[in-house]
């Protein structure tokens, strides 16, 4: 439990103290944010307002991870490092488009086939190296196998399935948190919130590891690193907070693509670590509708010529009927919470049926 507190502690001060000092380099360097012409109204006074602020939550989360094994003496883990490394090849990704933003001075920075060319480099070699790496009882970080609650043993990918698999998933998940991030400490809060959830998922599955040290029993996890795992998502989660801080309504700095392409990785690559990636979609269910909004209203126009939405991605739609944008936001933050105490209450309910059959 130590490591997993010291994390958060260490991870949260430094994102709280390190975000105004990013403020100030990056308003004198005048690193602005531009805003899409379709919210031109809505947004214009937060044109010029800092961007590539997820630079903050990496740094944090790094700093966080490496002084919670400097202090606690526990070796580093093949699952931690890897979801830290798809982390920031994401954020480095997200980091390019948004400096090609800044310097053309326009809201469109890499174009669609660099992005995805980004993504699946990154998501490539995770799923390669996640798939390697047994350890002593021959559990390697990702399974092959797709997984829910746990690894369905009926379907498996295969390795090079499994290949596919994680670049639609984590290509999936990080396009769905850049589209969440549209107002200010939308995406931030309700990542915070699902990464909270997954700090309890994996500490119960340490509780109940089933090479711990009582052995294998009745509703075990399989899982490789359950503690180092829960050290990145209480890392992460407090980044997050710290930066919400300041990113909170009005926003003194925004994530820009840099932070939201890699917490939507790094929210992939948990639930992979994790053997839940299908209940990932309950738990980040915000994150999934907003994808889902720009997908249907895309599909609609073009068959149609008409739009489903006022304005997708969904926050957008509620913007424009005239709610605040304070209301939207706090309204999807208890939408996230609700969708990540349904998907702690799954998770808990199977552990529960198979723990006292």
């Amino acid at each position: 439990m130590k490591p997993i507190l010291v994390a958060a502690a260490v991870s949260l001060v430094v994102s709280i103290l390190f975000t105004p000092y990013l403020i100030r380099v990056f308003s004198k360097q005048g690193f602005g944010q531009e805003i899409r012409e379709e919210v031109q109204s809505q947004h214009a006074a937060k044109r010029g307002t800092p961007t590539m602020g997820g630079v903050a939550i990496l740094v944090a989360m790094w700093v966080g991870y490496l002084v919670s094994h400097l202090m606690g003496g526990d070796p580093m883990t093949a699952s931690g490092l890897l979801v830290l490394g798809l982390t920031t090849a994401l954020g480095i990704v997200g980091f390019l488009d948004d400096f090609i933003k800044i310097r053309k001075q326009r809201n469109l920075g890499l174009n669609k086939t660099a992005k995805l060319v980004g993504q699946l480099i990154a998501s490539v070699l995770f799923a390669i190296l996640a798939i390697q790496f047994a350890n002593k009882h021959g559990v390697t970080p990702a399974s092959v196998e797709l997984s829910f609650l746990r690894d369905i043993s009926v379907i498996s990918f295969g390795a090079i399935g499994f290949v596919i698999f994680a670049y639609v998933a984590i290509s999936g998940w990080s396009n769905a948190v850049n589209f969440t991030d549209g107002m200010d400490g939308l995406a931030g809060g309700t990542a915070a919130m699902v990464l909270a959830t997954y700090v309890l998922i994996s500490f119960w599955q340490l509780r109940n590891d089933c090479f711990g040290e009582a052995g294998p029993t009745a509703g075990c996890y399989t899982v490789r690193d359950p503690l180092d795992i829960a050290v990145v998502a209480a890392a992460a989660m407090a980044a997050c907070v710290g930066f919400l801080w300041w990113n909170a309504a009005p926003a003194k700095i925004f994530m820009g693509d840099t932070g939201s392409l890699a917490l939507g990785g790094l929210l992939a690559g948990l639930s992979m670590v994790t053997r839940t990636e299908l209940l990932m979609i309950v738990i980040g269910g915000v994150f999934v509708v907003e994808a889902l909004s720009v997908v249907l209203q895309i599909v609609v126009f073009r068959s149609t010529r008409r739009r489903l939405f006022r304005m997708a991605p969904f926050h957008h739609h509620f913007e424009l009927a005239g709610w605040a944008e304070t209301t939207v936001i706090i309204r999807f933050w208890v939408l996230a919470g609700i969708s990540c105490m349904f998907g702690v209450g799954l998770f808990y309910a199977d552990w529960l049926a198979l723990a006292n059959p």
